[in-house]
């Protein structure tokens, strides 16, 4: 028995992780208790016209509780976004739509809506839930230099995706994304993401991303600027009566 346990000790080693042991260290990495940036959303359609937005995010937990206000342009102004995820039950999704003095709850069919008539679908703004996916290991592969980790992230029926797989490419040094492949559910690309973080503190922090919609012809870029970290955030902030009051 000791042989064999042996053996198979030295098999994962030459081997190495599994792809749902990748996705746990990735899951397990440092993370600020909480984040704000300045962030501006960048949109354009397959002619060329684009549409900038700007906006003030806070989040807590490594982004399982999220809220945020549109600053601009001026008819989006004081539309707001707050995201409370739940382990084993769907998230938590509202938006203030000022205009129409009305809160809008997203509700788990509609995690596959465009988010601000973005590439990112409010599922996309969310984490994936561990559990709710599983992972296959594919080959190793450098992404302008990046050793990465590949896996194939195919979800559940449990996590109610709008997709029916993600290739993801993973920094083998800091395990942060670096890029990835979304797929519809006829498994034909539908999104391509890339994604740049630096270093802050302890942490490697997200500093972009951008999406394009390879069906549509249509991108996003998102790049969050004025990062902080760890300042303090207190958790009563996230609550539906905080969408209705814009940050000073």
């Amino acid at each position: 028995m000791k042989i064999l346990c042996i053996v198979s000790v030295i098999v994962h080693v030459i081997i190495g992780q599994t792809g749902y042991e990748i996705a746990k260290m990735v899951e397990d990495r440092a993370k600020p208790k909480d984040q704000s940036s300045k962030t501006t959303m960048l949109l354009t359609n397959s002619k060329g016209r684009t549409r900038t937005s700007t906006i003030y995010s806070k989040t807590l937990n490594g982004g399982e509780k999220q809220i945020l206000w549109f600053m601009a342009p001026a008819d989006d102004k004081g539309v707001a976004f707050l995201k409370i995820e739940h382990e084993g039950k769907d998230d938590e999704m509202r938006m203030w739509l000022p205009a129409f003095k009305k809160i809008r709850r997203i509700t788990a069919k509609k995690k596959g809506d465009s988010f601000m008539g973005s590439d990112l679908s409010y599922e996309d703004m969310s984490n994936r839930d561990l559990k709710e996916n599983e992972y296959k290991r594919l080959d190793d592969d450098l992404v302008d230099s990046i050793a990465c980790y590949v896996l194939e992230v195919i979800p559940k029926k449990e996590a109610k995706s709008s997709y029916s797989k993600h290739k993801s490419w993973i920094n083998k040094e800091t395990l942060s994304a670096v890029k990835e492949e979304s797929y519809d559910k006829k498994g034909k690309l539908k999104k391509v993401k890339s994604f740049q973080s630096k270093k802050m503190e302890d942490y490697y922090i997200l500093s972009s991303v951008f999406v394009r919609d390879v069906q549509k012809e249509h991108t996003t870029k998102v790049v969050f600027e004025d990062l902080k970290v760890d300042t303090g955030i207190e958790e009563k902030l996230f609550q539906e009566k905080n969408l209705k009051r814009l940050p000073q």
